[in-house]
């Protein structure tokens, strides 16, 4: 249909510090009117979705996900990606490049751009890598990718741990007007861990990740944003010590700027230790839900993630760090694996978890409910921050910004059922959780890709 009403919900748009009851216009794809008059300015034959009791904001960008594709279909690929973000609420995703081959050429760009319009049902937008092959030795054709249409330069899944080619990268990236988005991890304190170092790596015999193998590498880009004048963005910060040397750079004027997950604000590493030690040495991690949540097992890979969960200072340190604005944006890191891959020994699982489906409940759980945010602050966070860091005309209602829209309950509670999941794996951790704040339709350019009730829209 060419035209559609939304009527009677709370529209929530924080690039237009909107915040009220209101009905929303959509016609050809664009958004055409926002507040009373909007329903008087519907044509006729117009579609209808009343969202009495929902919140409407622009739709979610998620700026951190892991399609697969190319080469890993077998756990993700654009379609079953894409349609897990519709059910998550999302309308954008950033996909990373860590593919194989690596997203470090314009054609393998113009690849997933064109995968991604014949197949996805959200927007999909592309980084490339920094270094050839992600391998952290010579700089991509930064120009080539930005010429095909890269929105963001990462390593992600590595770090680049020469100093000087990293220097080089935020040179030419400054050049090109492309952030740089980075996976924080000093190899050489990092070494061959698996999990926090902490109480919970001695008692379960894990090698250990300090949390400064994350720190070291946060001073660094913060010394080369100064130095080179780029705008540099850490990538899921998990660390107290990296949300305070952000914060004390971000009050300098520093062009740095970083993410956090649900699962490091969510999760303490005690679950790795088993759904019992956990609740007995972290029970204000979800409070209000502990005797409703599933029991699982000491080791379950499901937990092991890069970076790792890390300790309650930590997750509160994070916490802090959204409440007070150091961390503007949030997103998943979505990164499915294969059941094969994660049903094996903790220490050879891969790291990851999948995320786009639980993302704004946990989010909501533990920012909003817990009182820690308003709901316009943590919509920001989704919206608005993630499109001015990547310069994406999106993250708005504005009258003739792309008809690209999330309706939401901030109170519905559901449970998370693994046969329910869009995605093609299901390494997540938070199966059979009872989950409080869900999407109840995502629309993209004015077009419903996904609805908990097929029966929303009416003509």
């Amino acid at each position: 249909m060419a035209a559609l009403l939304l009527t009677g919900g709370r529209v929530v748009d924080p690039a237009n510090r909107l915040d009220a009851k209101a009905d929303v216009l959509i016609s050809d794809g664009k958004i055409a009117a926002v507040g009373a008059g909007a329903a008087s300015q519907a044509p006729p034959g117009a579609g209808k979705m009343d969202v009495s009791g929902l919140v409407v904001c622009p739709g979610l960008i998620d700026l951190h996900v892991h399609l697969r594709e190319p080469g890993q279909t077998a756990k993700e690929n654009l379609a079953s990606g894409t349609a897990a973000a519709a059910r998550g609420g999302f309308t954008s995703v950033v996909c990373m490049p860590n593919t194989s081959p690596a997203i470090d050429t314009a054609g393998t760009v113009a690849l997933i751009r064109e995968r991604a319009a014949q197949q996805g049902v959200v927007n999909v937008f592309v980084t490339g890598a920094i270094t050839k092959n992600i391998a952290g030795e010579e700089l991509a054709p930064i120009g080539s990718l930005k010429r095909a249409g890269v929105v963001a330069i990462t390593d992600d899944g590595h770090c680049v741990q020469n100093n000087e080619l990293m220097r080089r990268a935020c040179e030419y990236a400054k050049m090109f007007n492309l952030p740089v988005m980075d996976h924080c991890q000093d190899y050489s304190l990092v070494t061959d861990g698996v999990m926090h170092e902490g109480y919970w790596s001695t008692a379960l015999g894990l090698r250990a990740w300090p949390a400064a193998g994350e720190e070291m590498m946060v001073a660094r880009n913060i010394l080369l944003a100064e130095l080179t004048g780029a705008r540099i963005h850490c990538q899921h910060l998990s660390a107290a010590g990296s949300v305070a040397r952000l914060r004390e750079a971000k009050k300098r004027g520093v062009s740095i700027s970083g993410e956090a997950c649900p699962h490091h604000f969510t999760l303490t590493d005690a679950a790795v230790a088993g759904s019992a030690r956990f609740w007995a040495n972290d029970g204000q991690t979800l409070a209000g839900f502990q005797d409703e949540l599933p029991e699982w097992p000491a080791y379950d890979t499901n937990f092991k993630m890069n970076p790792p969960l890390r300790s309650a200072r930590d997750r509160e340190a994070i916490l802090e760090g959204l409440a007070d604005g150091t961390i503007e944006i949030l997103c998943s890191d979505h990164a499915p694996h294969c059941d094969f891959e994660k049903e094996v020994e903790f220490d050879y699982a891969p790291f990851g978890l999948t995320g786009l489906e639980t993302e704004l409940a946990l989010s909501l759980m533990q920012l909003y409910h817990a009182q820690r945010l308003g709901l316009p602050e943590l919509i920001a966070k989704y919206t608005v921050a993630p499109a001015q860091l990547l310069g994406l005309a999106k993250g708005t209602l504005s009258i003739g910004a792309d008809a690209d829209v999330t309706v939401f309950d901030p109170d519905r509670e559901w449970i998370f059922d693994r046969a329910e999941t869009a995605s093609k794996s299901s390494n997540s951790p938070f199966f059979g959780w009872k989950l409080k704040g869900r999407a109840v339709a995502t629309l993209v350019s004015g077009k419903p890709v996904w609805s908990v009730n097929p029966e929303l829209v009416t003509a």
